[in-house]
This record gives structure tokens, sequence and C-alpha cells, in this order.
């Protein structure tokens, strides 16, 4: 009898797009069944403090809190190269006159509520669903909205403005991409699954990337309304080469990111990367 191995990942495009060839079992780990738990990212972030999963995709903010029980893997992560979520108003606010504005936050927990602390030192976090973000801007119960996903790409459509892109602040502050998602595993299952399950992994990614169609209308199941364009759009800026591979650039991407965690008391303490 194979034994089960549970995998966690959002329903968003760039997750689905990244897992198509495991979920269609093109992909496959020796000796195991493999049980899909999509789950949205704060659930699976909540999940992995409470150690659930084997495998799971976090926000990579989340990581410092988790570090003891899993580790990184080099492959799956979300990154982007000059960009990342960004801020939307109603009207284009200057970086001097987001001082202690009212914010729209996806969770205290992410990466982008992390980069908010970061590069915007005084403003009030409202935390919310992500897909509650825009309707909130659009209804003035916040000033400005901190959006992720899909709304990086159709904000515009609601007639809002983009105000701060915290992917760029990052890229022109440090030359680094941002990994603002990771896939990690549990480090009870050994070294040596580790390392088998980064290769299905990476497997997993190359097949959808060779078969970008059949995977993006698997991903489009997961894209809230989005049209085949959008979502290809979207996979395309968070599924690519470092996706495949974190590399020396990503170690010291999640490096200072962990370390300014640490430095704006993020995180209790300061911890290192651990990758497979």
């Amino acid at each position: 009898m194979k034994k089960i191995i549970r995998i966690g990942h959002s329903p968003d495009p760039d997750d689905a797009f990244m897992f198509y060839g495991l979920a269609k079992k093109r992909v496959s780990i020796n000796g195991y069944e493999i049980e899909h738990v999509i789950l949205d990212i704060q659930t699976l972030n909540e999940s992995a403090l409470k150690s659930e999963l084997d495998i799971t995709a976090i926000s990579a903010a989340v990581y410092p809190f988790v570090a003891e029980d899993y580790w990184i893997l080099s492959c799956g992560a979300s990154v982007g190269r000059n960009y990342g979520p960004i801020l939307v108003a109603k009207k284009n606010f200057n970086h001097s006159d987001l001082k202690g504005k009212k914010i729209a936050v996806p969770g205290l927990q992410t990466t982008a509520y992390l980069l908010l602390k970061i590069f915007l030192k005084d403003f009030k976090p409202v935390p919310m669903d992500f897909k509650e973000i825009i309707p909130a801007v659009l209804k003035d119960e916040v000033d400005l909205g901190l959006v992720i996903h899909e709304g990086q790409l159709n904000f515009s459509s609601y007639g809002l403005e983009k105000c701060l892109d915290l992917g760029n602040c990052w890229f022109e502050k440090f030359n680094l991409p941002i990994p603002l998602g990771l896939d990690v595993v549990k480090k009870d299952l050994g070294l040596a699954m580790a390392k088998k399950i980064k290769e299905a992994l990476v497997q997993s990614i190359q097949y959808a990337m060779e078969n970008e169609s059949q995977a993006l209308e698997y991903a489009l199941e997961f894209g809230r309304g989005i049209s085949k364009e959008s979502a290809k759009k979207f996979v395309g800026m968070y599924v690519n080469e470092d996706t495949l591979d974190l590399g020396n650039d990503g170690s010291l991407a999640l490096e200072k990111l962990f370390g300014l965690g640490y430095e704006f008391g993020f995180f209790k303490e300061m911890i290192l990367p651990e990758i497979i």
C-alpha cells in the first residue's frame, strides 16, 4: 500500500500552474500517493505553524516561524524581479503623503505586509481577505489597499491608481529579486526524501512550462474569473527561472528579508534560510 504525502498549495493560478504535472499525475514520487490540499495562503501559513502538511506553500515571511520544522525547497518559489505587491488608491498619493494612512493588507503574516513595514514606517494596517481589499478601497473604508495576486494586474479596471510598487522599491534598494512565496518540506521526512520531493516539483514545473496552454487551462480553474491572457501574464510573472531554482540571488534575498524582518521587530530572532 502506498504511503500518502500531503501537499498544500493555494487556489491561485501560479501555484496551480506549478503543480500541474503532479496534479495530472504526469509526475509522481515512487511509492507515494499525493494528496493535494488546496487552501488560501493565510490558512496554509496557519497550517505550517502547526506543522500539519508534509509539503506546503507559505508566505516567505512565515518561514522564520516554522524554520525548526521545515526546510525551504530551492524550487517552487514565487519570485518577483523589479515588481511585487502594490499600493493602490483612488488618487495617486506621493510617498510623503502616506504617513498615518489606513491601509488594507492581506494578512499580518504575509510577505506583502512585511515589505510594507520595511518601506513605510507609519501607517494603520487593516487586515482582511485579499479579495476584499479593492472593494474596501472603492467604498472608502480604507485610504489605500495593498494588492497581491491578480489585483496587481486588474486594479486599473476599477479606476484605481498605483501609488507604490514594493517589488520595485526592493529591487532599487537591494538589486535583488523578492521571494514572496515559498514551498517548504518537513524536516522529519528526512533529507533524502526531501530531495526526491524537490526533484518531483522541478519536473512538475518543467512539465507545465512545456505544456503551457493545457497548464494555463488548468490554472484558470483557480483564477477567480480572470481571462486566459491575464492568467498567462500573471503566471509568467511568478513562475519563471527563479521558480525552478532560487539560486544565489534568491538565497541572498531571503537572508536580506529575514534580516530586515528581525531588525524591524517582525521576527524575534535572526533566522538564516535552510534551502534544499
